[in-house]
């Protein structure tokens, strides 16, 4: 397959092979130049509060109105997005392989250990960021790292605020890989990160190879800041965000790379497997090191929101409507500019017209043939809110967020059957694409905290579970040998989020059937419609067999133990004459 690997000269000096992989970073970042100039452009119409940072400031009019119509729709996605993705607490559930592994208390303990490590990691906040840029840039990246966090205390020491897996997001811009790879998965990837020389001081005190590379690196960086010569070549060096290699050479910032993949040394004839390097100011190699992950490639993940053939970064849905808000706020400020020129009406001189003050009550004295009137504009463009509104609707439809999304009822006498049906035509592309970004991004980063925690555990942990039965939350020490097991974590939100709906809905219709008509619930199971209900809830404690007559009995028990009380204290009353 094309594009999974990267081929090297010889891999015998490790500044050679820093510098082509810098060089590999330039290369696949000028192949996506015009896509990073559009997120750029879409991103000036989503944060615009006028249209003078957007390509409307070109246009001579005098107004600078902009209609937020961008923003509404990637809010109202957002919003619906997240809302189907995490619809309850227990969104995701583990599926064994194998019999010993699909048992409930090895089900429970791993849902448990990954429950406790998602709302500890703040993994949700992190997925909502990632959901932007889902929509924003139609490409969002993460991976997955494993950390271990202390915090000292003098009484007790070195005591561990969050040891476990955490989701990272990698911003689109700083992440660079071969378009035109056969998958994301096995292409070579290179991701960019910004750190100030005291953080990469922090690094070398305790790894003897940073220390190294740092001290190569600070004096290069003194060579230049003591040099009064200036390069003829910078403008081919110049590192992303800085103006000049000199200015990025004297600030506090050092640019690293780092290489995820595999590598064909052609000098050596060797073919070097899943492998990660660090390289500090595009020039030095920090690191070559084995990829550790069990998962055969590097715990990177990608989602699109709309693939293109032969290119792997994917179209957001915003991408093709920025168009249509240029349009809208064209229409806008020409209505306001026409409104302007009715209150304000430019005045049409002729002949020998002596000068005046244009206010109201003012005299005008005019010479012979001489005439004072309005040029008045043609008022058609007042008409201009019939095509804004057209244009709005059609935006949201096509970014497949329908107007009933947000609670907005479409026009028409509709049945109920009608009113389900349209619906569901209606949010059918929101339902595929949270579907998609469940399937292809929330799964496989689940399951890569999973790896990464049987691989790095080493002591116990304790998780906390709530008991079905009673509601109660147990603690339970658990170790690695606990959380190891074939099968896979699913997330079920999104999936089975409209499904559920559906079937509420439907078993509710059914239901009032059935209090309707006594010769079909003669043949229907009330135990069952209240289990079916509260699994399609989310709510199992809601059911327990025959759980009414019991808490009548305890009511009934409860009602007669305080009248007892209060018979004995009237007597008692009695007897003390009060």
């Amino acid at each position: 397959m094309a594009g999974t690997t990267i081929e090297l000269d010889h891999m015998l000096s490790p500044d050679h092979v820093a510098t082509e992989i810098a060089d590999r970073w330039r290369e696949w970042s000028n192949l996506r130049e015009q896509k990073v100039e559009d997120w750029k452009e879409l991103r000036n119409y989503l944060y615009a509060t006028d249209t003078r940072t957007t390509k409307n400031a070109m246009l001579p009019w005098s107004n600078s109105t902009t209609t937020p119509k961008l923003t509404q729709i990637m809010d109202n996605l957002h919003a619906n997005y997240f809302a189907t993705l995490f619809p309850q607490r227990h969104w995701f559930k583990f599926y064994g392989a194998t019999a010993p592994d699909n048992t409930k208390q090895k089900r429970d303990v791993i849902q448990g250990y990954m429950q406790n490590k998602v709302n500890q990691s703040d993994f949700v906040n992190v997925a909502s960021t990632l959901i932007y840029d889902y929509i924003q840039y139609g490409n969002c990246f993460a991976t997955v790292e494993w950390e271990e966090n202390y915090t000292y205390l003098e009484e007790e020491g070195l005591t561990p605020n969050y040891i476990g897996p955490r989701m990272v997001r990698i911003s689109p811009f700083d992440i660079c890989f071969n378009p035109t790879a056969s998958s994301f998965e096995k292409t070579p990837k290179i991701i960019r990160s910004i750190k100030t020389l005291g953080e990469l001081k922090r690094m070398a005190d305790t790894d003897k190879n940073i220390e190294a590379t740092f001290n190569r690196l600070m004096r290069g960086r003194a060579a230049v800041r003591g040099s009064d010569a200036t390069f003829a070549k910078a403008d081919g060096y110049i590192a992303d965000g800085f103006t000049s290699i000199q200015q990025y050479y004297e600030s506090d910032y050092v640019e690293v790379l780092t290489f995820y993949g595999d590598i064909y040394d052609r000098e050596a004839n060797e073919y070097h497997t899943s492998r990660i390097m660090t390289i500090f100011d595009r020039a030095y190699l920090v690191s070559n090191e084995p990829e550790r992950s069990w998962l055969g490639h590097s715990p990177i993940f990608h989602a699109g929101w709309r693939p293109r053939p032969d290119n792997l970064y994917a179209m957001g849905p915003l991408d093709n409507l920025v168009g249509m808000q240029y349009r809208i706020d064209h229409l806008e400020n020409l209505k306001a500019d026409v409104f302007d020129q009715i209150a304000y009406p430019i005045l049409k001189i002729r002949g020998d017209v002596e000068d005046f003050d244009f206010a109201p009550a003012s005299r005008i004295y005019l010479g012979e043939e001489g005439d004072v009137g309005y040029l008045a504009p043609d008022a058609t463009a007042l008409q201009a809110d019939l095509q804004i509104r057209l244009l709005e609707d059609k935006m949201e439809e096509m970014a497949g967020a329908p107007r009933q999304a947000m609670g907005i009822r479409t026009a028409g006498e509709k049945t109920a059957f009608e009113v389900q049906t349209l619906q569901n035509a209606a949010s059918r592309i929101f339902e595929h694409k949270t579907a998609h970004f469940e399937r292809v991004f929330l799964e496989p980063i689940l399951n890569a905290m999973l790896e990464i925690s049987r691989r790095n555990m080493n002591t116990s942990d304790v998780i906390r579970t709530v008991d079905d039965a009673s509601g109660l939350s147990l603690f339970r020490e658990i170790t690695r040998e606990d959380i190891t097991a074939k099968g896979k974590i699913v997330p079920v939100g999104a999936r089975h989020f409209a499904e559920r709906a559906r079937r509420v809905q439907n078993l509710q219709q059914l239901y009032q059937l059935k209090l309707q008509d006594p010769s079909v619930a003669a043949h229907m199971s009330g135990k069952e419609f209240a289990r079916i209900l509260a699994e399609e809830l989310g709510e199992p404690t809601l059911f327990s067999e025959n759980v009414m007559v019991t808490e009548q009995l305890e009511t009934q028990q409860a009602a007669q133990e305080a009248e007892m009380l209060n018979t004995e204290q009237l007597a008692i009353k009695e007897q003390m004459g009060i």
